[in-house]
């Protein structure tokens, strides 16, 4: 990203609602949805930013040894400061860690963005996961649904969760589970995006905190849903996609 939305994503990612629905979402499939006690491995968060997911996961699991990874060297110090984990500065398209190192790898909006090979980048994750390893991923949904915000913050694709079962099948992985999530609010998003931003391709400066009244209203959608996501329910449609996948020779749990 630019280093600007850097900036912002430091100042605005403890506070602003989306983020800790998206964050509250993994760490949920996390302990719902997989099973970590039998691998103490690392866990690696691939392409932390500025680090407010990997401080996240270390308060869930404070015994765990866990990593953080951006392309970014200020990215990197804000994501140290923040999170209190190490952090290393490279690529997702060539990670700088040895054969089946981690337990587990997430990575959160890191796919879609244009730097990225998005097939590499799979396959180094699928390298460096252990062979009980799980990836956990969460994508921004449906590429119809591009926009000022996505050039802000360089992101090129967008996915359906059909495009990105055939994605980690192409690269070695089985998808294990999958959702969309920010389902009640979606139709908000596709009129802020599309009818009130002509040709849905106008920079409107990417992250950002909302009004008290919208962050309250997100919050409170966002927590119903990870409610029903906790209890079984999938969502079909909404503004991201959110999967956990294995190796081929990995078990579901």
């Amino acid at each position: 990203m630019e280093r600007s939305e850097y900036d912002k994503l430091d100042r605005v990612e403890d506070q602003m609602w989306w983020f800790a629905a998206g964050h509250r979402n993994l760490l949920m499939l996390s302990q719902h949805r997989v099973s970590l006690e039998a691998n103490d491995r690392p866990i690696l968060d691939a392409g932390c930013g500025t680090g407010g997911f990997l401080a996240r996961l270390a308060t869930w699991y404070p015994d765990r040894t866990l990593l953080g990874l951006d392309s970014d060297q200020q990215a990197c110090r804000r994501a140290t400061a923040k999170s209190a984990r190490p952090i290393c500065a490279g690529s997702v398209n060539a990670l700088p860690f040895p054969d089946g190192v981690f337990a587990v790898i997430f990575s959160a909006d890191v796919l879609c963005h244009r730097n990225v090979d998005e097939q590499g980048a799979l396959r180094q994750f699928r390298r460096c996961l252990a062979e009980s390893g799980w990836l956990i991923l969460n994508l921004p949904a449906y590429r119809w649904m591009l926009s000022g915000y996505d050039t802000a913050v360089h992101n090129t694709r967008r996915y359906t969760s059909t495009t990105l079962a055939r994605l980690l099948k192409a690269t070695g992985f089985r998808l294990i589970y999958s959702t969309y999530w920010n389902s009640l609010l979606f139709p908000f998003m596709v009129m802020s995006r599309k009818l009130f931003s002509p040709g849905g391709v106008r920079v409107t400066g990417g992250v950002a905190l909302h009004p008290l009244p919208v962050d309250a209203v997100g919050r409170a959608a966002t927590a119903l849903e990870t409610i029903l996501l906790r209890a079984g329910l999938r969502f079909p449609f909404g503004g991201s996609v959110l999967a956990i996948a294995a190796k081929e020779d990995a078990t579901d749990g």
